[in-house]
């Protein structure tokens, strides 16, 4: 088996050997899955539990101060399942899984999504603040008014979509980032992983941020190959950022080339940040990204 795995695109962490000691654990608990989905499953499971990063335990609060969680896996035979907008559920690939396993459907969200899961098995009920998200979620002056509130608010601290090509803008949608996700305070946003034995393969993506796990954009897996993104979510929809690095495979190219070419003309399409993780079918490993900081590791039994 053999895995890759990402902990977010963002600013520079502040204590980045823990995080990276925790993304190795993960990689590692990925390749003793029996199959590549197993193997994306346990390995995000490990980061959704561990609150350094915006997934799961310590994940973003929302600007209604709730923490909602979202998932999403796809095979390379394109089977696929993804959960979203879940209160109180820590490991939401483990919801998606269970779209994908037990259920005619791609996408399940909110509380259809929350009381699915739990008629599976899926723990509904955590805890998912962490000291840290509660200090700076107290400091956060939330909106208390409605949705043209929360919007106006949401706009303050990450600028409008006018803005986003802006340097400057995006500089300072990095200083106003989340009160909340990552027990680090910086603005990584979600957590991927990519799983390959043989000719079989698993992409996934678990977010505590403020997009969804849509197929295509935060993951995607075919036979050539499977990507995970992480970054700037509404951008990276908008482009399916996943699937454009798939896209190269299928062209012939390797992974490590892949992610450089989605990457590039994500930033130039966007003038927005992201990150991307590529495996390839051959077993080539890649990975970039545009922001100060992305982690990553690897692993092979």
């Amino acid at each position: 088996m053999q895995v890759i795995v990402h902990g977010g695109a963002g600013g520079a962490p502040d204590d980045p050997d823990a995080r990276q000691s925790v993304l190795d654990e993960a990689a590692d608990a990925g390749t003793n899955a029996p199959t590549p989905l197993d193997a994306a499953t346990a390995a995000l499971r490990v980061l959704e539990s561990n609150p350094r990063f915006n997934a799961g335990v310590g994940g973003a609060v929302q600007s209604d101060g709730v923490v909602r969680t979202d998932a999403g896996l796809m095979t390379s035979d394109r089977e696929a399942g993804a959960a979203a907008s879940m209160p109180g559920v820590e490991h939401a690939v483990d919801a998606a899984r269970v779209v994908l396993e037990e259920t005619p459907h791609v996408f399940v969200g909110g509380e259809h999504a929350v009381r699915l899961a739990a008629d599976y098995g899926v723990d509904t009920d955590s805890d998912l603040w962490t000291e840290r998200t509660r200090e700076r979620w107290a400091k956060a002056d939330p909106p208390s008014g409605g949705p043209t509130d929360h919007l106006a608010w949401l706009a303050e601290r990450f600028g409008r979509a006018d803005e986003r090509s802006s340097s400057s803008s995006r500089s300072q949608a990095h200083e106003n980032t989340d009160p909340d996700g990552g027990q680090d305070g910086t603005d990584h946003d979600t957590v991927g992983a990519v799983a390959r034995e043989g000719d079989r393969l698993a992409a996934a993506t678990s977010t505590g941020g403020r997009w969804r796990a849509q197929i295509g954009s935060g993951f995607y897996c075919a036979p050539a190959g499977g990507a995970s993104a992480t970054g700037a979510g509404e951008d990276i929809a908008r482009v399916t950022l996943s699937k454009r690095a798939v896209r190269h495979l299928e062209r012939g190219t390797d992974a490590a080339t892949a992610a450089d070419r989605a990457i590039e003309s994500f930033g130039e399409l966007t003038g927005s940040d992201a990150g991307i993780i590529v495996l390839g079918c051959d077993g080539s490993v890649g990975s970039a990204f545009n922001s100060d900081a992305m982690q990553t590791a690897t692993a092979r039994q």
